[in-house]
C-alpha cells in the first residue's frame, strides 16, 4: 500500500547538498516524488510516495539531513497518494 507525505524542512538546508542527497536516498529506497528549495526563509519542500516504511525512512532522513545541514523543524502532512510520479526529481 502506498502512502504520500508532503514535507517542509527548515534550518540550514540550502548549499549543503540537501536536495541531491534526498534524491540519492529516495532512489535507493524506491521512493518517488520531488524535492525543491523554498526561499525566504530557507526551507526545503518535498513530496514522497512509496510504501509506508520507505516514506517513513525519508522523513527520518529529513530530520537528519546531509552532514552540513542543521535541521530546525520538519513538518509532515500526510496526503492521499496519487501515483503521479515515475521517479524522484529535484524540482526548480
Amino acid at each position: 500500500m502506498s502512502v504520500r507525505a508532503h514535507v517542509l524542512v527548515s534550518g540550514r538546508v540550502h548549499g549543503v547538498f540537501f536536495r541531491a542527497t534526498t534524491r540519492r536516498v529516495a532512489n535507493k529506497l524506491g521512493v518517488t516524488g520531488w524535492v525543491k528549495n523554498v526561499y525566504n526563509p530557507d526551507y526545503v519542500e518535498a513530496v514522497f510516495e512509496g510504501s509506508k516504511k520507505e516514506v517513513e525512512e525519508m522523513i527520518k532522513f529529513c530530520h537528519e539531513g546531509p552532514p552540513a545541514a542543521i535541521i530546525k523543524n520538519v513538518e509532515v502532512k500526510w496526503e492521499d497518494p496519487t501515483g503521479e510520479f515515475d521517479d524522484f526529481d529535484v524540482a526548480f
